[in-house]
């Protein structure tokens, strides 16, 4: 019971600071994201550092993933310029480079995991500001789009919680057993019943401020369905990750729900593909 309450009171901490930080404006959304890249990245590399007996800079690889965040959130949002990035091409440079000098056993894991930490979280999660940060039809002006990014993280929220239920009522056939022996598609499509009609509701209220891109509930209801499924997939994938290293949990900064890879791992997949799903109605 006291884990039960524990998991409860940290779990709407989490939720009411991730509605606050995208509800109030693009500068808090920026410091509330690039505090997640840092903590993920800083986790990942302590992680693979500690499990897989590579020696990756931890200081430098999360510095760099922060400032891609911010490189992105400034680009996005019209205050850079795309110069912006130089600074993170040339501190990848030196993590390669630096690689020459500390005479490691496996610079190719080194390598290979300070890359990784860059591709699997930090780009991902700077995907979040091209939902966020939009350039208006009218005079191409950028402006902070509140919903859509909050949307995104709402029907992750809403999968999980159908999946759950649905899972342990009617849960029979693993979706993944290799990889994830809890998930069922019974849970899985529950999780996306719910998601559609959350996603529909949302849509019938907010389609007449979308009028560009997100015009319908149809739209609506398949960005939901393009968040279920990969968001699912970022879950698939962070199980394999913790099993490969042997462990259970990615860390214990959140009590009773692990680590930033946990409470993230699904949108390290639904951000950019919703970014795919959106750019592919602008051009249709």
């Amino acid at each position: 019971m006291s884990n039960f309450i524990t998991r409860t009171i940290s779990g709407i901490i989490f939720v009411a600071a991730m509605v606050a930080g995208m509800a109030f404006n693009g500068l808090a959304m920026t410091f509330l994201f690039t505090l997640i890249t840092s903590l993920a990245v800083w986790e990942f590399t302590g992680l693979v550092n500690e499990h897989r007996s590579a020696s990756v800079n931890r200081f430098i690889t999360t510095l760099a993933g922060s400032y891609l965040f911010l490189a992105f959130a400034g680009y996005c949002s019209g205050l850079t310029p795309s110069a912006v990035f130089i600074p993170y091409l040339l501190t990848i440079i030196y993590l390669f480079v630096s690689e020459l000098y500390m005479k490691a056993d496996d610079p190719i894991g080194n390598w290979a995991y300070t890359m990784l930490s860059q591709m699997y979280i930090a780009l991902p999660l700077a995907c979040i500001n091209m939902l966020a940060f939009k350039a208006s039809p009218d005079d191409g002006a950028i402006y902070f789009d509140r919903i859509l990014p909050l949307c995104i993280f709402v029907f992750l929220w809403m999968n999980d919680t159908g999946a759950y239920c649905v899972g342990s009522l009617l849960g029979r056939h693993k979706l993944f057993p290799r990889v994830s022996p809890g998930k069922s598609w019974e849970g899985s499509i529950g999780g996306a019943l719910l998601v559609m009609i959350v996603a529909a509701v949302i849509g019938y209220y907010a389609k007449d401020n979308y009028s560009t891109v997100m015009s319908t509930i149809p739209h609506w209801i398949g960005l939901g369905l393009v968040v279920v499924f990969f968001g699912t997939w970022g879950d698939l994938v962070e199980s394999l990750f913790k099993r490969t290293l042997g462990i259970k949990d990615s860390g214990n900064i959140l009590p009773g729900h692990g680590g930033m890879l946990d409470r993230f791992d699904s949108s390290l997949m639904a951000l950019p593909a919703a970014v795919v799903y959106l750019y592919t109605l602008t051009f249709l």
